[in-house]
């Protein structure tokens, strides 16, 4: 089967799916991002509290990196308010929120209609349309609540965290995932997890009931991308390795076939600024992950973003992507 034909399932949330979804869109036609709705600080928080909807700043750019339209509309949708009472607030969530009313809190058919407007190539999908909570169980046994309170909690309590889980904020509500999710899976050549906070963009998903059983069922391979640098008070000290066991700890044995692994760093100025922040670049115990019976991808992912911030290479990321395709066969 030609590369362009072939059908991919991206699953995470946050920067890291957005900025790879951006390059991939011209190799992969036909891709579907599928992201986690358990945000619940910023802009995003506002918006959840205030108007009970989904979170949408995880879709917001995911949207925009598969969208078509014009570089002004991009930069319109991407544009946060600095003043004011929408100080911190983004326009393109904004527009989300108001196509959610007019889809009647319809928030899948809000995502569909935007995706219209915006010329989306694939799809972007909620991994679930119920109102979830992320927990964190730290391994001293204290029980951290909501997303956002995850990261700034491991610094006070000093401990590193254990597992994840999800609670339905709306008591006594089933989680259950959006069947287009499921149906997206089955029907994959390749699914794609990461790249992305650990603990707060990938695993969310997996949590969802019925998508783990989805993905060890599925025809398609797995491939998870694995994080470039550590993220302070969620994955200290983690290894590449560090990165896949917890992934199986939340999934199940050989629930992954693939590891593209980066190679690459960046330089000593720009790595003593994220050193100062408690982060540092992933180190490359690759033969453990290997032992998992996992395929190693090696290759440098590194690219450094205008403000000089450390980001997955979305060109060099698509092109891994496609040469496993056409390894896969």
């Amino acid at each position: 089967m030609e590369v362009s034909n072939l059908k991919l399932v991206c699953i995470g949330g946050g920067t890291g799916l957005s900025v790879m979804l951006r390059n991939l869109k011209e190799i992969f036609p036909n891709v579907t991002a599928v992201v986690t709705v358990a945000d619940d600080g910023g802009g995003s928080g506002v918006l959840r509290n205030d108007l009970k909807m989904l979170p949408p700043g995880d879709i917001r750019q995911c949207i925009i990196a598969l969208s078509e339209t014009e570089p002004f509309m991009k930069e319109l949708l991407m544009y946060r308010f600095n003043e004011g009472t929408l100080k911190g607030q983004s326009f393109g969530n904004l527009f989300l929120a108001a196509m959610n009313e007019i889809s009647g809190g319809n928030f899948v058919d809000a995502v569909k209609r935007v995706s219209d407007v915006l010329r989306v190539k694939g799809k972007v999908l909620p991994v679930t349309e119920k109102d979830v909570c992320l927990n964190a169980l730290m391994k001293n046994g204290v029980t951290v609540q909501g997303e956002s309170n995850i990261g700034h909690a491991t610094h006070e309590v000093k401990q590193k965290i254990s597992k994840v889980y999800l609670t339905a904020t709306n008591e006594g509500e089933e989680i259950s995932p959006l069947p287009e999710v499921i149906d997206a899976i089955e029907n994959a050549d390749l699914i794609v997890l990461g790249p992305g906070s650990l603990y707060t963009s990938v695993i969310p998903n997996l949590l969802v009931p019925k998508i783990v059983d989805a993905i060890k069922n599925a025809r398609a391979k797995t491939v998870y991308i694995n994080n470039i640098m550590t993220q302070p008070g969620e994955t200290d000290g983690y290894s590449a390795y560090d990165h896949i066991r917890a992934i199986l700890k939340h999934s199940c044995e050989e629930f992954i076939d693939y590891c593209i692994v980066n190679c690459g760093t960046a330089g000593d100025d720009i790595l003593e600024k994220y050193i100062a922040d408690g982060a540092e670049l992933v180190k490359r115990d690759v033969e453990k992950i290997r032992e998992k019976g996992i395929e190693v991808i090696e290759t440098d992912l590194v690219d450094i973003n205008d403000d000089g911030l450390i980001r997955h290479n979305s060109s060099a990321l698509a092109l891994a992507i496609k040469e496993l395709t056409e390894k896969i066969g």
